[in-house]
């Protein structure tokens, strides 16, 4: 349907419909449900969700950060605080929404150009506050996958990784949260570059995938792409042990320190 007839559809410009597609302007819960009709969609669940998102006017946390840190930040925060639903893959660094402040702060301090307190304070600010998705009065079921090089890496000194690891472990004891580690001797584990996290929309249709890569963040929601992630997932899942296993694994490693 040509972008001039879905706007005769409601009365728009073609003007106003393109800012509409691009996100730009807002649309009503009415407007969604008579573009689906016409548009010959019967599914009644995602017409509902998107009718959701139409009238969710909420301001979040992370637009206090807005013009403060990069639009990422913000996209990324976003996503959390609506998803149904978290898994994550992390190879190299402890996940986000499980780092402690210095641990955070030593991350961060480590890029290049180096940053000024006043960029680096509310970096460490607004991964903390990311934790609310796990942590708050209707926290989001998390699923986290570690490599033990990640766990082993000291981003500052011993103090930090010990703090880190109980972090961790206390994390994981919640009944939302499950910790599974991929151990560095695991045979058949060829994912070293299969970091990534999946939010699970209110249904599957608005799932997102975020991938980071040298130009930044990638933000998916292509089915065929979201496929591939739930693969992935999946097959590096297999390589790693099991909840309790993993929490005695973590053990071990805060006592080697």
């Amino acid at each position: 349907m040509k972008a001039r007839e879905a706007a005769a559809l409601l009365g728009a410009d073609s003007v106003q419909m393109s800012q509409i597609e691009s996100g730009v302007a807002g649309v009503s819960a009415a407007r969604v449900r008579r573009l689906a009709a016409h548009y010959a969609c019967t599914d009644d669940g995602l017409i509902e969700a998107l009718a959701a998102m139409a009238t969710d006017r909420t301001r979040g946390w992370w637009e206090e950060y807005r013009g403060v840190l990069p639009p990422v930040f913000l996209d990324t925060a976003e996503v959390e605080h609506h998803a149904a639903l978290l898994r994550e893959v992390v190879i190299t660094h402890v996940p986000g929404l499980l780092q402690t402040a210095d641990y955070a702060s030593a991350v961060y301090s480590y890029m290049v150009p180096g940053l000024p307190d006043s960029e680096l304070n509310p970096r460490v600010e607004h991964r903390m506050r990311r934790r609310a998705v796990i942590e708050g009065g209707s926290p989001t079921p998390y699923e986290t996958l570690i490599h033990e090089f990640a766990l082993r890496l000291r981003v500052a000194d011993r103090a930090v990784a010990r703090a880190q690891l109980r972090q961790i472990l206390e994390q994981s004891e919640q009944v939302h949260v499950t910790v599974r580690v991929i151990p560095t001797d695991q045979d058949g584990f060829a994912g070293a570059g299969a970091s990534m996290m999946y939010a699970g929309g209110p249904v599957a249709q608005l799932d997102t995938g975020l991938r980071d890569a040298p130009t930044g963040t990638m933000f998916i929601d292509a089915e065929p792409r979201l496929k591939q992630l739930r693969t992935l997932f999946r097959k590096v899942k297999e390589a790693s042990l099991e909840p309790i296993a993993s929490r005695d694994f973590i053990h071990r490693l805060s006592k080697e320190l």
